[in-house]
């Protein structure tokens, strides 16, 4: 059973910065893309960041070049969002997803994704 679990959410001012953790249990993800999307309160569940399959190419939206880094460590699991100069409009739910058979060109739609975590909620003040 494969288990995604996010942590590192809370309250930051803007300007702050904030470092989320996604841990996957059950499974290795060293073959999988990797992925993180948020959503904003009354909207939807938007991409954030990816890795492809292989790990070797990373994608980000244009609303958090720049200041989001995704990075992952295949020998413990986990995948990483570090986020700086935060924005009121980044306030989120921030998830993580993964899946195996996810190709480059789906890789920034939330259907490819057969696992998620729970979610982790980051709210940026003004």
């Amino acid at each position: 059973q494969v288990h995604l679990a996010e942590s590192g959410g809370g309250l930051v001012q803007a300007g702050g910065s904030r470092r989320l953790s996604c841990s996957a249990s059950g499974r290795s993800f060293a073959a999988y893309a990797m992925a993180w999307f948020r959503q904003p309160p009354g909207k939807e569940r938007e991409f954030v960041a990816g890795f492809s399959r292989t790990g070797g190419y990373t994608y980000y939206a244009d609303s958090v070049k720049g200041r989001f880094t995704i990075s992952r460590d295949n020998a413990k699991n986990t995948m990483f969002l570090q986020m700086n100069d935060l924005k009121p409009e980044d306030t989120a739910v921030y998830y993580c997803a993964f899946d195996r058979g996810v190709i480059t060109s789906s890789l920034r739609l939330p259907n490819s994704y057969g696992y998620w975590g729970q979610g982790t909620q980051v709210t940026v003040s003004s």
